[in-house]
Order: structure tokens, then C-alpha cells, then sequence
């Protein structure tokens, strides 16, 4: 990644959190330092949202009422460092260390917003079970197309922030040797209690992919509009289309107020995307072929306004479409399973870009109740069904499928914020 100093302003910034560690740090805060301060936190935790997924009341929205998700994430996969049952001790320092990260930065886009969620794995360690009310299966594959490592990690550290420095500053401090962050000084950090495994950065915005679009995965003349906050040149997670924050918070039994997260990183291949379709198809596997039918999205889809224009007729004729044009759309597919008997969406998706590796991809966070409605939702979204009719195979006309391959996969729970730190399986 090139931090050079005539790089532009936002390729600067998404290449300093790709890279991480001390040097881009000082990097960035040399290049940076005349920006605005970061606004600083609290040290009152009650002021603070009961669940660690509460985000949306601290993030921006645009003029259709959609959330802005913060433009920088950072995925930081953990190990227990001794492998054994955390002690009373451990939850202290991790417990201290959390909230030096909130008195250091406002919990907002423009401070930081962070979850720690625990897998499967951690809570094997302990001779509890989990909670019977918890649904939190190790993760596995989904489907017969594919086969992804399977990240089984004890803990996940999730940051996001519009600030890069605030979240190389959080990196530095827990895991490094930064003395403070933001004016507050250090007296624990996460690195006393965990090692990271395993490191990954994402990014979502308009204009953002186009300027990180010269990666593998995507052609060489840069196919990918400006305004899009996405490689796939369309927008995405619309307010009428995203499960609430509190439909998929838990409200019963020791993890009251958490919530399951399961988090997927997906290779993007591109280079048929933008080379194969026109833009009618691109709206016709994207959506739905019945919306490209009617020319309903235009350009990114900013038109849409705060719904994908997937509605519950278009998305029960699912099969109709299939042998009406030869071939169904992504979003129809999924939004089969994505829908409660009152037709609200299931799922809250945080689905991010990334170029970790120089590869086109994407880290694809979901929240909801109990991971099997993240699992039925994939496997409407695989089309296996739809088959059986000629036209449309496992990854031919079927969505998006032949442009994604899943190379990762974990579950997660995500306490509420009074657990977070080194919880047992009965919430004790």
C-alpha cells in the first residue's frame, strides 16, 4: 500500500488502515494534523447504548432516511492469549481497556463505534454450556458451492470510524505501544488479555471503490461510477430493506440486549461483471429482472429512495421471473427468506469493501436473532431451488453468484454491553 505523500486525500487514508500499525499512524497524523480534533467520549458508561450493535442513533443518514455507515472498518479476529478460562482478573483489563476507547473517542462516525463478539470456540472452554435461548452453531459451509476457511477465533473486535487516525490510534493503543489516545492516557490494554490472529480493513462510501478500483478482481478501465459507495456500482442496505436494531436485539434470558453476528469475506470477480452485462442486466441480476423490466434504477440507484423497490409481489413471483426472463435477481432471491410473518426484514447488514491483499472483496457483517436466519437467507440467496428451471444454474443467471466467492466464515455472539468482557455461557 502506498503512503506517499502525493497520494490523494482518500486514497491516503484508506491505505493507511489497509496497512496499520505504527507507521501509518504517524503517517497519517503528520499528514493530517491540521484536521479537526476528534470529538472526545464519556466516561459514564450509562450514557452509552445498552446493546454493543446500537450504532444507528449516532450515525448520519442521507436525504432518503438511509444510515451512513462510517467509512472505515477495521476487523480484528483474537485469541485468548492463555487458552483457558478468562480470569476475574482478565475481565478487569479488558473491561478497562473498553471503556479507555470510549472516554477517548465519541461513540459516532466521527469517533469510533467498536463490538467485541465471541464465537463458538470461546465458550467451548468453559464446562457450561451456552445458554439453550443462545442459537450459535460453529460456522460451516453453505451450500455445495463453496469451501471457506472457517474463522473460529475466540473473540472479534470490530472498529469503524470516518477518522482513520482514530482507528489506527485504537489499533496502536490496545495492541501496540501508544501511551494515549486522543489526550487519554493508557492504563490497559487488550494485548495483556488477547493476540490477534488475524487482521482485515474494509471501506464504503461514494467515490471510495473508484479510487481503489486498479486491484485484481476488477478491469483495467475502471469501470466502477464515482458515486458508488460499492465495487458493484450499485448502493446498497436501504432503511425499508434493514432489519431495526431492535428486532434483532435478544429480549429474553442472560444475553437480553445482545444480539448474533455473523461476518463473511467474499472475493469479488468483477471482470465479467462489468465486461458481461449491460447495465439493464446489471439491474436485472443485482435486483430483480422484473426492475430492470421497468427501467426502475438508475445509475447507483440513489433514485430508489429508501427502499430497493423488491417488494413482497415481486419477490413471491420469484419463479415466474425465472422462466419469464431466463433469470432472477439477488435481491429477489434473498428477500424470500429475509421476511418475518409480518413481512419485516430478518437480517441488519453491514457489508463493507475491502482491498486487503490487493484483491477485490468484501467483509459482510449480519445481525439477528439466532444465526439460522442468516443461514436460511444464504441459502435462498444460492437459488438451488430455481434450478430446475433450464435457464438458470448453480452460478448462471442466478443473481450474483458468478461474480462472489465466499473465502470466510464466522458466527458470533455479541453480548450486551454490560457483558462484553470475557463473558461465561450463562451470562454469570
Amino acid at each position: 500500500m502506498d503512503l506517499h505523500p502525493g497520494t490523494s486525500r482518500r486514497s491516503f487514508l484508506k491505505a493507511a488502515v489497509a496497512v496499520g500499525g505504527a507507521s501509518a499512524l504517524a503517517a497519517c497524523l503528520d499528514r493530517f494534523e491540521d484536521d479537526e480534533p476528534i470529538p472526545t467520549g464519556t466516561d459514564d458508561t450509562s450514557s452509552l447504548p445498552a446493546g454493543q450493535h446500537e450504532w444507528n442513533q449516532s450515525l448520519d443518514r442521507d436525504e432518503h432516511d438511509n444510515l451512513i455507515l462510517p467509512k472505515h472498518h477495521v476487523f480484528l479476529y483474537l485469541d485468548l492469549a492463555n487458552g483457558g478460562e478468562p480470569t476475574a482478573s482478565d475481565r478487569e483489563s479488558v473491561e478497562t481497556a473498553l471503556q479507555t476507547i470510549e472516554q477517548a473517542y465519541e461513540w459516532s462516525h466521527r469517533g469510533a463505534v467498536f463490538e467485541l463478539a465471541y464465537s463458538p470456540s470461546y465458550f467451548d472452554r468453559f464446562s457450561e454450556s451456552l445458554d439453550e435461548t443462545i442459537d450459535l452453531p460453529m460456522p460451516t459451509a453453505i451450500g455445495s458451492l463453496e469451501n471457506p476457511t472457517l474463522d473460529t477465533q475466540d473473540a472479534l473486535l470490530h472498529i469503524a470510524s470516518d477518522r482513520p487516525d482514530a482507528l489506527l490510534a485504537i489499533e496502536e493503543a490496545m495492541f501496540g505501544d501508544e501511551s494515549e489516545m486522543n489526550g487519554v492516557e493508557i492504563t490497559e490494554r487488550l494485548n495483556s488479555v488477547f493476540s490477534v490472529d488475524n487482521r482485515r480493513s474494509g471501506f464504503i462510501g461514494p467515490g471510495l471503490p473508484a479510487e481503489r478500483q486498479d486491484i485484481s478482481g476488477i478491469p483495467d478501465d475502471r469501470p466502477v461510477p464515482e458515486e458508488s459507495p460499492l465495487f458493484m456500482g450499485f448502493k446498497a442496505g436501504f432503511t425499508g430493506n434493514q432489519a431495526t436494531e431492535e428486532s434483532v436485539t435478544i429480549a429474553a434470558g442472560p444475553f437480553a440486549g445482545g444480539t448474533t453476528k455473523h461476518v463473511s469475506t467474499v472475493r469479488q470477480e468483477l471482470d465479467k461483471w462489468y465486461t458481461e452485462n449491460s447495465f439493464d442486466d446489471m439491474v436485472a441480476l443485482m435486483f430483480s429482472p422484473e426492475l430492470a423490466s421497468r427501467g426502475t434504477v438508475e445509475g447507483v440507484g440513489n433514485n430508489l429512495g429508501d427502499h430497493s423497490g423488491v417488494t413482497e409481489e415481486i419477490y413471491e413471483n420469484v419463479r415466474e421471473h425465472a422462466e419469464q426472463y431466463r433469470r432472477v435477481g439477488h435481491a429477489e432471491k434473498a428477500a424470500r427468506a429475509n421476511r418475518d410473518d409480518d413481512g419485516n426484514p430478518l437480517l441488519l447488514r453491514r457489508h463493507v469493501e475491502s482491498t486487503d491483499g490487493s484483491v477485490a472483496s468484501l467483509h459482510f457483517p449480519t445481525y439477528q436473532l439466532q444465526i439460522s436466519d442468516f443461514i436460511a437467507v444464504r441459502e435462498a440467496m444460492n437459488g438451488s431451488d430455481l434450478t430446475d428451471t433450464p435457464s438458470i444454474q448453480n452460478r448462471v443467471n442466478n443473481g450474483i453468484l458468478r461474480y462472489l466467492f465466499t473465502q470466510h466464515r464466522g458466527n458470533f455472539l455479541l453480548p450486551p454491553r454490560s457483558l462484553r468482557s470475557l463473558p461465561t455461557p450463562t451470562g454469570e
